[in-house]
């Protein structure tokens, strides 16, 4: 058997070596935790830099799409719940069940948000079953959040910020109510239409 020889003592870093290396680690780990990590991440840019990089805003994102998720998630046990649904079906313009439109699409809604309203709108669908969307906003941006819940499952499919529009298709992964969540952050009303074709049973209000 091979064995390597023992590196003799002046050969070994002393301790001032190590202490040197180690202090220059964690202040590299200090330094892309500062520039990067929380930038990135939590959208806490201190020194300015993560801003010129890119990475506040990508931070940001993903801080208001985690609160409007948890927004999303929670509505059910807010107190005007009830009064937000009835004032979408009041609102809503909705074609005739499974009565395709000239252009194809067998349902549409319209419906419009002032700056801070939320909605939501949901497919009942079976696992498998595939549902193709279109959405346009007219007057503004939105924030959204394409989710499914349903037999204690969930999933994110898609979500947007500052969207104008969105197209595409919707493959269901599990048996439920799957949709939109949509919060208009603008400072000013958003129109939204949103049409859909597919397999679904029921095109409702979410709750």
């Amino acid at each position: 058997m091979f064995n390597a020889e023992k590196p003799s003592l002046e050969e070994l870093p002393s301790s001032a070596q190590l202490l040197r290396s180690t202090v220059i680690a964690a202040v590299s780990a200090l330094v892309i935790l500062v520039m990067v990590v929380m930038p990135a991440e939590y959208g806490i840019d201190p020194t300015g830099m993560g801003r010129v990089l890119g990475l506040t805003e990508m931070g940001e994102i993903k801080q208001e799409l985690a609160i409007e998720a948890e927004e999303d998630h929670s509505s059910i046990r807010e107190p005007n719940t009830l009064a937000n649904y009835f004032s979408l079906v009041s609102k809503l313009i909705i074609s005739p069940a499974h009565a395709q439109s000239a252009d194809g699409w067998t349902d549409e809604v319209t419906f419009t948000l002032d700056p801070g309203d939320t909605q939501e709108l949901k497919l009942t669908m079976n696992e498998g079953d595939i549902a193709e969307y279109r959405m346009l906003v007219d007057g503004g941006r939105v924030n959204f959040d394409l989710h499914a819940h349903g037999d204690g499952k969930s999933v994110t499919y898609e979500k947007g910020r500052g969207s104008t529009g969105a197209e595409g298709e919707l493959k269901a992964a599990f048996d439920g109510d799957h949709g939109w969540f949509w919060r208009n952050r603008d400072k000013s009303p958003s129109t939204i239409t949103l049409q859909v074709r597919g397999t679904y049973s029921e095109f409702k209000p979410g709750s």
